[in-house]
């Protein structure tokens, strides 16, 4: 069983970055079915932790359920992050939660980028701003990056194939996540190396 945290920074209820990181978590979630595996997941709306998360900001620790969601994301074997796009890059909201992470928490996560907004032409905010930010934090963002503006859903075809060729890069990180720790369990003798 592999443990995903999902962070959504919608503002709105309903959201479209809800909706985006609903649509992959159903994806991946039948992605990893069909390989044999399953998946637990758990979901923060950041827009439901703003207090905390500015309050977090200010003492230095977290409380409550943030303090929850930053145990989950510790305990994840990969993120999903999603965000809206505000002023050419991630919402406040979205760098303030992981500004509050103590360092290393992401580090060697596979995680999967995604971002909404209004046109396409926001869509390079993935790659200048999001992705560096999780390098910096020393996750793995998968190759695949997903943008969705307003018009891409109505156009769910090329949103959706999108999705999946992200899902099934966060899936193949996944399993190589899972065969470099094991084979790290199997601890060969010097002797038998030689030997061999």
């Amino acid at each position: 069983m592999y443990r995903i945290a999902v962070i959504s920074g919608g503002l709105g209820s309903p959201s479209s970055t809800r909706v985006l990181a609903d649509d992959v978590i159903g994806r991946l979630g039948a992605t990893l079915d069909a390989r044999g595996e399953s998946l637990d997941v758990t979901v923060a709306e950041l827009r439901d932790l703003a207090h905390p998360i500015v309050d977090a900001m200010l003492t230095g620790f977290p409380t409550g359920d943030l303090a929850r969601v930053v145990d989950d994301v510790a305990a994840a074997d990969a993120l999903v992050v999603v965000s809206p796009t505000f002023s050419a890059s991630v919402s406040g909201l979205v760098k303030s939660f992981f500004d509050i992470l103590e360092p290393g928490t992401l580090d060697g996560k596979p995680v999967l980028l995604g971002a909404t907004g209004g046109t396409e032409r926001h869509s390079l905010m993935l790659e200048f701003a999001m992705r560096p930010l999780f390098s910096y934090l020393g996750a793995l963002p998968v190759r695949t990056a997903i943008f969705a503006a307003t018009s891409d859903f109505g156009a769910a075809a090329s949103l959706g194939a999108r999705v999946q060729r992200g899902v099934d890069e966060l899936a193949d990180a996944l399993a190589g996540t899972r065969a470099k720790a094991d084979a790290g369990d199997e601890v060969v003798d010097f002797a038998t190396l030689l030997a061999g």
